[in-house]
């Protein structure tokens, strides 16, 4: 990876070298969609940063957790910062999930505090938060865990504060992306934070925004509009719509 794809990446997300952490992660939040179409296009969902660069820079893509933290962190380690993997169990309705269901963040600057980043959380993003606490968002736990609560207050998913390696979510996220009990492989789903606050979401052909008080409006999309709603919101150009992997399955 070479220096022309830091300036490529930058260009991607709207942001400058000399952007402090907390505006990277913002950009990056605000320009690349969460979404979960590569598994109901029947594409292989690949972690090293090469095959993430194309994707989410050149082709102008989004992805799962695995692949916008993942890219995420090898451009902050490019700009200078100490970026390490941090895996979590995600809080549902029911039941946790299993460990290393989503991939985050910590990132420590020159400055020697670590942070934690995501912009890989499809609800909400952590916006450089100083991780030993001090923020409603960002809990230290007794035993070394971390809670990670959205804005609002809601749990989000328990941080295990260990570093791991890129490789160990492999296996978490090809079941992730195959299994049919998994909340991604229902429906393809794609979301982006409305500007200045608020919220689109595209389920299949149902379209959701979702304004800063909470109130929401709903639309069934032909499937043309569909393919014009990926383009003109999320600026995702697909030659088809996503099918369903396991239709039966309950997306999120």
């Amino acid at each position: 990876m070479t220096s022309t794809r830091v300036t490529d990446y930058l260009a991607r997300i709207g942001a400058r070298p000399d952007d402090d952490l907390a505006t990277l992660v913002d950009r990056h939040y605000r320009t690349v969609p969460f979404e979960s179409l590569s598994i109901h296009l029947g594409e292989p969902i690949d972690l090293r940063p090469e095959a993430l660069f194309d994707k989410i820079v050149r082709r102008r893509r989004g992805g799962l957790c695995y692949e916008l933290n993942g890219l995420f962190g090898w451009l902050l380690a490019e700009l200078g910062h100490d970026v390490a993997f941090l895996g979590a169990r995600v809080h549902g309705r029911d039941r946790d999930t299993v460990p290393l269901a989503h991939l985050a963040l910590r990132v420590t600057g020159n400055d020697g505090v670590a942070r934690l980043a995501d912009v890989g959380f499809g609800g909400f993003c952590v916006p450089a938060l100083v991780m030993a606490g001090g923020s409603t968002q960002v809990v230290p736990q007794p035993d070394g865990d971390i809670e990670v609560h959205a804005p609002d207050g809601v749990a989000g998913y328990r941080l295990d504060a260990r570093p791991y390696a890129r490789d160990d979510f492999g296996p978490t996220c090809w079941w992730t992306a195959t299994h049919p009990d998994s909340g991604f492989t229902g429906g393809p789903m794609c979301t982006l934070p409305l500007s200045p606050a608020g919220r689109v979401t595209l389920s299949g052909n149902l379209l959701t925004r979702t304004a800063a008080d909470g109130t929401r409006t709903e639309d069934d999309l032909s499937d043309g509009e569909a393919l014009a709603a990926y383009r003109d919101l999320f600026g995702i150009v697909l030659p088809r719509l996503p099918v369903p992997l396991h239709p039966r399955a309950a997306a999120r």
